[in-house]
């Protein structure tokens, strides 16, 4: 089969095209022939060395596709049907084998591109409004990157649960783009001379006490200005650092910005069990079936094109999800 292979840290060019042997199901696993893979930040991390990985490896976590074989054991699942994944490395090729503990029934009606364009991502956006900071009506939450994959899955989750959106961009295309989803307030950091000072006041300038809630995802370049944007006991939610990872915190800088809350959660521990699996991908899957989710597939790519898919995503000129197509 065909699959991205890295056999040396580096930039988008060691992503390399080669031919690997096909898995086999094994005990406990399905093989998937993969119609579309996400491409994430965590890919790129994996890639550069940031996050360390035995080599020579598949990049890829998430996808979509259809069942070929079955492992011994498995009794929930059978060939020809659709499902999706969202933890399993490897994605970036023709086939995969996949744990039934990642394995996530694909609705007949909902696109396999759709679904693997929708779950890491809503998976991420739902845990964030539901459990890192449960949104309630009237409260008014930050999202940077507001026209991004989850970014905008965030912003119409946030909005559903009765919330105000103030949402950070980069351009004017994604301003217009955040819009749409549903963002009551666009503030164009591109525009900012200085977003660590210029940012804060804003926000005050919409609503002065501060946000709720600031969800960043984007890290070094935007956490000083969250920090600053929270009200008194407001709470700052790290989920991603697509601008680098933040330096060393000191404690007291919560107590200085009001007894505020930092939490850095990661998606492995909120979704943990099967039961917490279900609900969340129930949700964003009924979402998307009922027209209450919209979700952005910015560009496809061929496989052989995943440097250009890394090169586009770390440029930050993307406006939802990107996916790659063996």
């Amino acid at each position: 089969m065909r699959a991205i292979q890295v056999a040396r840290p580096g930039g988008p060019e060691v992503l390399e095209l080669v031919e690997l042997e096909r898995p086999a199901a094994t005990p406990g696993h399905v093989v998937v022939r993969v119609e579309a893979a996400g491409v994430n930040y965590i890919d790129t991390y994996q890639r550069s060395g940031l996050y360390a990985m035995d080599l020579p490896f598949v990049p890829g976590k998430e996808g979509a596709g259809q069942i070929v074989e079955v492992g011994e054991g498995v009794e929930d699942f059978v060939e020809g049907e659709g499902v999706a994944w969202a933890f399993t490395q490897g994605s970036y090729a023709e086939y995969i084998r996949v744990p039934v503990t990642d394995l996530y029934r694909v609705p007949e009606d909902v696109e396999l591109d759709m679904a693997a364009a929708a779950l890491l991502q809503g998976l991420t956006a739902h845990y964030l409004v539901t459990s890192s900071h449960p949104v309630m009506p009237g409260e008014t939450v930050l999202v940077h990157a507001a026209a991004g994959g989850v970014g905008l899955l965030l912003t119409q989750l946030a909005v559903a649960r009765g919330a105000t959106v103030i949402g950070t961009v980069g351009s004017e295309q994604k301003e217009r783009i955040a819009m749409q989803a549903g963002v009551s307030h666009v503030l164009r950091y591109d525009l900012m001379a200085d977003v660590a000072r210029d940012l804060p006041a804003a926000v005050r300038a919409i609503v002065p006490e501060g946000v709720e809630v600031v969800y960043d995802g984007v890290g070094r370049t935007t956490f000083d200005a969250s920090l600053a944007s929270l009200k008194r006991r407001g709470a700052m939610v790290l989920f991603g650092a697509a601008s680098g990872p933040v330096e060393p915190v000191d404690p007291q800088r919560l107590n200085a910005a009001g007894s505020v809350v930092l939490s850095r959660p990661t998606l492995g521990d909120f979704t943990a069990d099967a039961e917490e699996r279900e609900w969340r991908a129930s949700d964003i899957f009924h979402g998307i079936l009922l027209g209450d989710l919209s979700v952005r597939i910015d560009h496809g790519y061929s496989l052989d094109e995943a440097a250009e898919a890394h090169r586009a995503l770390e440029s930050r000129r993307t406006s939802g999800k990107l996916l790659l197509h063996p």
